[in-house]
């Protein structure tokens, strides 16, 4: 058993790229032979940055809970704000305030993001802007965005906000409006440094199951259960 368990952890090291990343991968490692040809020391400091490119666009397979009812993190990172806060306006759910839980990706997570239940995506909206701290008050209102409002077939509507950071400079999405989405399912990439907010239903609001300061993992980390009766799990830290 621990022989299978080293082999698992081995394997977990290579994990796939996300297909944004193969371009920067490659062109990564075409400067890297170069450098190398240059001098020894040049040639190891753009490996070191060829690995660390790669290692930011790593697209690592979750494994996702499917209970119908359950809402699963969209995103790597560390929820830094769990609050009150009215969607976008572009998503159209009104000014109706929901509860918003705010996720931050360090540049050492995962950036791929993950839709947080399975439905239709009723509208996926890239909004221009600036590129303040991700972890700022006022970057889901400043900053470059782009939004999604999902459906699921019980008629919740979710609200999935991927924000950019200082470092992270552009959102890239392959989904679009209409597209069927499954829980877990990628969204896309905020590449180096970002911010995801997640807008749960307003009416009845579901109990959640996390906190701020906890860790997540896209896919994986339930974050609220709509068909949970009860009161909001409490936590203490040790």
């Amino acid at each position: 058993m621990p022989e299978s368990n080293a082999f698992s952890q081995t394997l977990a090291l290579f994990t796939p790229i996300h297909k944004d990343g193969y371009k920067f991968v490659a062109g990564a490692i075409a400067v890297t032979v170069i450098a190398f040809l240059l001098s020894s020391i040049l040639g190891l400091l753009c490996l070191a940055a060829t690995i660390v490119i790669t290692f930011f666009f790593r697209d690592p397979q979750r494994v996702v809970p499917s209970r119908e009812g359950l809402i699963v993190a969209p995103a790597d990172g560390t929820i830094i704000s769990i609050g009150t806060a009215s969607a976008p306006q572009e998503l159209g759910f009104g000014g109706e305030p929901r509860t918003r839980i705010s996720i931050f990706l360090s540049v050492l997570d995962v950036h791929v993001t993950r839709a947080p239940a399975g439905g239709r995506i009723e509208a996926s909206v890239y909004r221009p802007g600036m590129h303040y701290n991700a972890a700022a008050a006022e970057a889901p209102a400043l900053n470059e965005s782009h939004a999604f409002a999902i459906e699921t077939k019980d008629a919740v509507r979710l609200g999935v906000v991927l924000v950019a950071g200082t470092v992270a400079r552009r959102i890239v999405t392959p989904v679009k409006e209409g597209d069927a989405v499954e829980a877990g399912e990628r969204l896309g990439i905020i590449r180096f440094g970002s911010r995801v907010d997640i807008y749960l239903p307003s009416s009845p609001p579901p109990p959640l199951l996390v906190a701020e300061g906890q860790r997540t993992v896209a896919g994986e980390t339930v974050i609220a259960d709509l068909g949970l009766i009860g009161e909001r799990r409490v936590f203490r830290r040790i």
